[in-house]
């Protein structure tokens, strides 16, 4: 799954990619940058 990331400003592969459930309940995929290692966040089921 692709993410964009704001350091790199690009689309990036989430690594590391995890699956959280939003405050509001939501789904979403957290990771990091494989490039700069910034966190990455994608709102949505993975």
């Amino acid at each position: 799954m692709e993410a964009y990331c704001v350091k790199c400003r690009a689309k990036r592969e989430i690594q590391n990619a995890q699956a959280i459930t939003m405050k509001n309940g939501r789904p979403a995929t957290q990771g990091s940058c494989p490039v700069c290692k910034t966190k990455v966040f994608r709102i949505g089921k993975a």
